[in-house]
């Protein structure tokens, strides 16, 4: 059975009121149960205070359903007990069952006004929901109340995370492991963020003390972390990475192909081009395994299974490393990337070109004249600035995807979308295929979608009226409806669908990645 819940905020301490009072959260969840093992008596003050810090315990150790049950039997002999309501929303936020954890905080927070941990444990609801600003003024409020709510210190250095702030995401993490120096997913997020500001060695330390620390059973996700911190270490030791040989801008053309961009680009000094597909859907440059054998390429570690959309939903973690990458007269030395299978496709794909390269450079795709443009100069990313044009806010996800706001004509509130140059069409959640606003727009057409795990057949599409990014607007845009949990999973924050290139297509974008923004100037007359 399936639930719609719309949630909004109405009645907050006047501090944070204004900032809150605008959150709507509009889910659509599948509705779960779990059970309390039976109990003799119902627990006395003492013995529920025992269950709670038992609770909270199994819930760090990731035994979620154990300390589930613990919790719901406090709150069938306590139903008033706020810490018991927190814990438990705490929890239900880590499964991603965000409604259920919101309508759990949401009173307790607004009762219990100097309740710092409500306060947090609200805020990182908000933030994986992906309300930045309310999530924001939320932990303000908490750290306010008591400068020791290490999850709220986490929450500031992982906003600032996605919005490209990594000194300050760098300082709050590190603020956050301070009063929580073992907690595991402070770790997490602190070697993640030191692997975007290529602190590669301190990156590898904070992966191999999360895994000292954490209760994880996923023998594939241990084998993926000591795989990446294999190559964090080998990278770690690299004088200079993506190091600059070529001039400073470049101007080439690409292929639209499939509705994807594809470019030549230079490897390792080889003679022939390789095909690339310029892709903002990647956090880091792939190359097929194809390719990497033509290049008698070795792997530098290898380990575990990652998570993808697409056949089996697995592929193997394989890391590369390219001597040289060269695209027109702009060159790079030292290139780490992932090596994978390339599955069915009527193309000749070699690789795919990721954020991890490209987001050195101010970076336009124009889909109109079919080119390709990067720049280094300080003076091109003046006239980025000063261009008077409207720049569109962008969020770059734990996993390196850039996000964007987007509407769909039926749903009010704004989606988080990941705005992809390597996906033929847009996507959109099975959830929020399931919306009944959206519901309506299926369409009789099934197609094929071949993903980074393999190939799916037969899957819904969808052809909505109206899709919108900013002031821009595209009618008759076809979508694919998805499971995207692993996707979410990876992100850090709920991302609804994504916006692919048959939407992205019609435009010119300028990707600035220093201030996390873009420029979109439409081609084409709206369809």
């Amino acid at each position: 059975m399936r639930s719609e819940i719309t949630v909004k905020i109405a009645s907050f301490p006047p501090a944070w009121r204004r900032a809150a009072s605008a959150v709507i959260l509009t889910l659509t969840l599948l509705v779960s149960f779990t059970y309390a093992e039976p109990q003799s008596a119902d627990p006395g003050p003492s013995e529920i205070r025992r269950m709670i810090r038992k609770a909270v315990k199994l819930t760090r150790n990731e035994s979620l359903a154990e300390a589930e049950a613990l919790l719901r039997r406090v709150l069938e002999v306590a139903p008033a007990n706020s810490a018991a309501k927190v814990e438990l929303a705490f929890l239900l936020t880590k499964q991603r069952r965000l409604t259920d954890a919101y309508n759990l905080v949401f009173p307790v927070a607004e009762a219990e006004p100097t309740n710092a941990r409500a306060f947090s444990v609200l805020g990182n609801v908000l933030l994986i929901g992906g309300r930045f600003k309310e999530a924001r003024a939320i932990f303000f409020n908490a750290i306010r109340i008591d400068r020791r709510q290490h999850l709220a210190w986490a929450g500031y250095g992982l906003l600032d995370f996605y919005e490209n702030r990594i000194s300050e995401s760098l300082a709050n993490l590190n603020e956050a492991t301070f009063h929580a120096p073992d907690e595991p997913d402070h770790l997490f997020a602190l070697a993640q963020v030191s692997a975007r500001a290529e602190l590669y060695t301190e990156a590898a330390d904070a992966y191999r003390k999360f895994l000292n620390v954490s209760s994880i059973n996923d023998k594939d996700r241990r084998a993926r972390i000591v795989s990446l911190i294999n190559f964090l270490r080998f990278l770690g030791q690299r004088t200079s990475l993506y190091q600059s040989v070529g001039s400073e801008s470049t101007d080439v053309g690409f292929d639209l192909e499939g509705n994807r961009p594809v470019i030549e680009v230079r490897v390792n000094d080889q003679e022939r081009p390789f095909r690339f597909v310029l892709d903002t859907g990647s956090g880091i440059t792939v190359i097929s395994d194809k390719t990497a054998a033509t290049l008698k390429l070795k792997p530098v570690t290898r380990g575990g299974y990652a998570k993808g959309i697409g056949g089996d939903g697995k592929f193997e973690v394989v890391y590369g490393f390219l001597q040289k990458l060269g695209i027109g007269s702009v060159a790079m030395r030292n290139v780490p990337v992932y090596i994978r299978p390339f599955h069915n496709s009527n193309q000749v794909i070699d690789g795919y070109l990721g954020l991890s390269l490209i987001s050195k450079f101010l970076t336009t795709v124009d889909y109109g004249s079919k080119r390709f443009m990067l720049s280094k100069r300080d003076d091109d990313r003046r006239d980025f600035t000063d261009s008077g044009e409207l720049s569109l806010p962008l969020r770059l996800t734990s996993s390196g995807f850039l996000s964007g706001e987007v509407t769909l004509e039926g749903i009010d509130s704004p989606l988080n979308f990941i705005v992809d140059t390597g996906a033929s069409v847009s996507v959109i959640s099975d959830r929020v295929a399931n919306n009944r606003s959206i519901v309506p727009f299926a369409s009789d057409e099934k197609l094929k979608v071949i993903g980074a795990a393999g190939v799916t057949d037969d899957v819904q599409s969808f052809m909505l009226p109206k899709v919108t990014f900013g002031p821009h607007s595209r009618k008759q845009i076809v979508a694919i409806a998805l499971d995207l949990d692993i996707i979410n999973e990876a992100s850090g924050f709920e991302q609804a669908g994504i916006l692919g290139g048959n939407f992205l297509k019609n435009y010119r974008m300028t990707f600035d990645f220093r201030n996390s923004k873009v420029i979109f100037k439409s081609i084409n007359p709206e369809n």
